[in-house]
């Protein structure tokens, strides 16, 4: 996949999922804006690989969950490159809790990130993203699942791919959305807290026994963020496995 002159944006690319995206994207040609909340570090380190290996990028700090830190972000990316022509939401948060012992803050965090930060972002790529650019929203496939402790995660991403939907009708300009719902992956926000024997078991519900690792994610991006995937939109494509 060739992606060379076009410029992505990856939300949360400081680690996990967004780090082998940031990478993978790059290493295909793409000059890569790497975005993060609250991870300068990990996010620089992302940045140094990258150029090590001849590509180009720009970290910029912003939380999604608030409008103007998104304008900021947007109009940082357009000032250096001239353009955004893909943009990659993959800025999460997960707390599992069964839905009684579930909070106002854990209900509000999720919501903030998961879907206030997608719809900050849609409202910014509107107008600023480039004709005929793509956009991919992460969902989970958790959404097709009734897993215990995960409603309230599992209704903000269900959000996810509900507004991203619509907004594929919405936006014009040659412009496909899509949603990709990976199942579970092998990062900290998945594994923080499970047990050897909870893995095991959720490794085991799909059809290759074993959980994805962040590159088998990165790979789909990369044929969404190309031209071959241009007939594709206001679609959910699960990335899981044969999970669901």
């Amino acid at each position: 996949m060739n992606l060379k002159d076009k410029v992505v944006l990856v939300t949360g690319a400081s680690r996990g999922i967004g780090k082998e995206i940031a990478l993978l994207l790059a290493e295909n040609g793409a000059r890569v804006i790497i975005n993060h909340s609250n991870s300068e570090a990990d996010a620089q380190v992302v940045a140094s690989t990258i150029k090590k290996n001849g590509g180009e990028c720009l970290v910029v700090k912003a939380d999604v969950s608030q409008r103007k830190e998104v304008t900021q972000l947007f109009d940082r990316a357009i000032a250096v490159y001239g353009k955004i022509d893909v943009l990659v939401n993959n800025a999460g948060v997960m707390v599992c809790e069964k839905l009684k012992d579930s909070t106002q803050e854990d209900f509000t965090r999720q919501f903030d990130v998961n879907v206030r930060g997608i719809f900050n972002t849609l409202q910014e790529a509107d107008s600023k993203l480039a004709d005929n650019g793509s956009i991919i929203n992460f969902s989970s496939s958790t959404v097709k699942l009734m897993f215990p402790t995960y409603a309230l995660y599992s209704a903000s991403k269900a959000a996810v791919e509900q507004m991203s939907r619509v907004f594929s009708k919405e936006i014009g300009r040659g412009i496909s959305v899509n949603a990709l719902a990976p199942g579970a992956t092998e990062t900290d926000l998945f594994l923080t807290g499970k047990s050897q024997e909870t893995i095991d078991k959720i490794s085991a519900m799909n059809a290759f026994n074993r959980l994805a690792k962040p590159i088998d994610i990165a790979r789909v991006v990369l044929f969404l963020a190309s031209d071959d995937s241009k007939w594709i939109s206001g679609q959910v494509i699960g990335a899981n496995g044969a999970l669901v």
